[in-house]
């Protein structure tokens, strides 16, 4: 634990803390934590790469604000100086609440598909997500307007997201952070970010759309916007253009 916060490490050098979206509030296991050390296996090349998360059992009206400062106490405590960081979709948006916050600690900032705030469509499809779970039914069938604008495609998926429910009845730890991203806006403060930032964006995401990515870039002093087009949320972390893109920045600003 990282001052009590659940976190995987792997390779040689300064420090890469990984801020990423999880169902479950502790480490990934199985498949998931295959898929994860898969996509941060690049960075491992040149930094120590710490996968952090948040804990578990966190009140139901935690905000983002307050997520951000677990994670920031957990840094002080465990690195000495402002660390670079890699976050990703609501992961990025817990890693811009903690830049605004605690400038002092964040170094070098890369993010991958968020944005200042939750565009309309990931908004609903988050807000489904948390009132089926609420009432009992499996919650995940929600997310699937945010991965494809296809109504086949959408039939189908809803189909494998409620398979892939199967074996977890309690959401508690999700809905509590989606929650706290539900009542997410930055954009206000997006100039109290101090640290060298580069946004990633898929040019079809549709969680956080491109012109609030182009909004937050615009906001943050300095800011860097790389645009994959025609790339989904998920597709945009999973492009081959994403870790040498990302690296490029981390290494050399």
């Amino acid at each position: 634990m990282m001052n009590g916060l659940p976190y995987l490490s792997a390779g040689t050098g300064p420090a890469l803390v990984v801020l990423l979206y999880t169902p479950r509030a502790a480490n990934p296991t199985g498949l998931a934590r295959w898929s994860t050390m898969r996509m941060v296996r690049p960075f491992t090349e040149h930094f120590t790469v710490h996968v952090v998360n948040r804990p578990p059992g966190l009140p139901s009206t935690t905000t983002m604000a307050d997520l951000a400062a677990l994670y920031a106490q957990a840094i002080k405590t465990t690195f000495e100086g402002p660390v670079d960081m890699l976050a990703i979709s609501t992961g990025g948006s817990i890693a811009l609440q903690l830049a605004a916050d605690h400038p002092d600690l964040v170094h070098r900032l890369v993010l991958g598909g968020t944005a200042c705030t939750l565009g309309p469509v990931g908004k609903r499809a988050q807000r489904t997500y948390i009132e089926r779970a609420r009432r009992g039914r499996r919650p995940s069938p929600a997310l699937a307007e945010i991965v494809t604008e296809s109504a086949i495609g959408q039939r189908l998926l809803r189909c494998l997201l409620w398979l892939s429910d199967s074996g977890q009845k309690d959401h508690t730890d999700a809905v509590t952070v989606l929650n706290a991203e539900d009542g997410f806006d930055l954009g206000g403060r997006l100039h109290d970010i101090k640290a060298a930032t580069l946004l990633i964006q898929g040019g079809k995401d549709l969680v956080y759309p491109l012109d609030l990515a182009r909004r937050t870039v615009e906001g943050i002093p300095g800011a860097r916007l790389v645009v994959y087009p025609g790339r989904s949320h998920s597709g945009t972390f999973t492009d081959r253009r994403f870790a040498p893109d990302a690296l490029a920045f981390l290494t050399t600003t």
